[in-house]
């Protein structure tokens, strides 16, 4: 049996306006998933527990197996891990964002004006990286250079905590209500001051303005966290997996949990992504011998946060077309095959940030619901969407339940 998870993130979405009251799943072209959903097991999964918030951490996580209220110690810690950081218990890992803020001479009544410095590149950010790393870097302090916007600030020896706020939470708003708290908050207060001197006029941000793109022109730090400790996948399943992402968060994860973290040439975490590279990466996968692949797209998400309509369709569109349907030209080699495809959460295009709102998802077994296997609703499901999920009767509560369900193929 190989078993084949696709997290499409933040692909959940309430009805849109410009949509006809429509979601974005709603309306777009996705033969594969409809197929997958008519023919397989539909319902709703409560992804994010009451007292967490929703993030993309604690989401994945809970779909991977693993109870967030027992294992979720921070978002950097995990990103952390990917990048090959080592990280001591007493140390503590945050997200530092390369972000877009607006040009007021005091610091605090600058607004939010872009999470994601126009998604700047990989190359441009590790420039910028270096150049905070060599101003800023103590014997306590360090800076690594990530992917994209996406990078980590690591504090060593540190007691305390903080309460530190997404910057893709605070889009076109003014951060002095947002700014850290907490003890030593000062601290990570001045980074970020300071981080603005150094960049502000830095040569790739006065070349960026110069192509018509924003500047990276300050640090903004959040997702802070201590070293987790996760069971290891194949203990937990006996399955031997791979998990395949462009983001240091989802790749963490999966090597916490003893999986093998795959790179894909052209992966972005956008639009722009090598979606077909990532399905051929997973096929790869599959045939050298893993049981199990972890397949995360975050396409869906960067549209939601930015408020790109017409994207955000198009990104379901790829992940069908691209990711699920060579996927299900390759699995017909294999003898028997599950695929479970679900959003992490909701990251509504109305809110542009995420949500806590059950997700929908499909199971489907090629045994129990292929080409002679049994329709597993009953009729009642014409496609897959939030509202088809809603409408199957079938919601999980605990969303770490639900890969059990899947490996473990127990009625729901």
């Amino acid at each position: 049996m190989k078993y084949v998870v696709i997290i499409g993130d933040g692909m959940a979405d309430y009805p849109v306006h410009q949509l006809g009251n429509k979601t974005p799943l709603q309306v777009a072209k996705k033969p594969n998933m409809d197929f997958l959903a008519i023919r397989g097991i539909t319902g709703l999964v409560k992804t994010i527990p009451d007292n967490l918030s929703p993030g993309s951490d604690v989401a994945n996580l809970s779909v991977m197996g693993y109870d967030p209220e027992t294992y979720y110690t921070g978002r950097s810690p995990l990103e952390a891990v990917s990048m090959g950081i080592e990280l001591n218990p007493e140390d503590m890992a945050f997200r530092c964002n390369l972000v877009t803020l607006s040009d007021e001479d005091n610091y605090r009544e600058k607004s939010m004006v872009d999470y994601s410095s126009d998604e700047i590149t990989s190359e441009e950010a590790a420039e910028l990286i270096a150049e905070i790393n060599r101003h800023l870097k103590s014997s306590e302090i360090s800076f690594y250079p990530g992917v994209s916007y996406r990078h980590c600030m690591v504090w060593r020896n540190i007691e305390g905590e903080f309460a530190l706020t997404p910057p893709h939470d605070i889009s076109g708003k003014k951060i002095a209500s947002f700014l850290p708290k907490g003890k030593f908050a000062d601290k990570l207060l001045d980074i970020m001051i300071e981080s603005y001197r150094i960049l502000k006029e830095h040569p790739v941000n006065l070349n960026r303005i110069s192509r018509g793109l924003k500047p990276a022109n300050s640090v903004w730090l959040w997702g802070q966290g201590r070293k987790p400790n996760i069971p290891s996948f194949v203990e937990k399943y006996n399955l031997e997996g791979s998990v395949i992402s462009a983001v240091d968060l989802v790749k963490g994860l999966g090597i916490c949990m003893g999986l093998k973290s795959v790179k894909v040439k052209g992966a972005t975490g956008n639009i722009h992504t090598n979606f077909c590279g990532k399905a051929e990466a997973a096929l790869q996968e599959l045939n050298s011998g893993k049981d199990f692949v972890y397949i995360h797209v975050e396409a869906p998400d960067e549209c939601g946060h930015r408020y790109e309509t017409e994207n955000k369709v198009k990104a379901i569109e790829y992940i069908d077309e691209k990711v699920v349907g060579i996927l299900l030209e390759g699995l017909k080699q294999f003898d028997r095959y599950r695929i479970l495809i679900l959003p992490d959460h909701p990251t509504p295009l109305s809110l542009r940030t995420h949500t806590s709102d059950p997700v929908p998802f499909v199971i489907f077994d090629s045994e129990k619901h292929g080409k002679n296997g049994n329709n597993a609703n009953n009729g009642n499901i014409s496609g897959y969407d939030e509202f088809q999920a809603k409408n199957s009767g079938i919601f999980i509560e605990k969303g770490h339940e639900l890969m059990d369900y899947f490996i473990k193929g127990a009625e729901i």
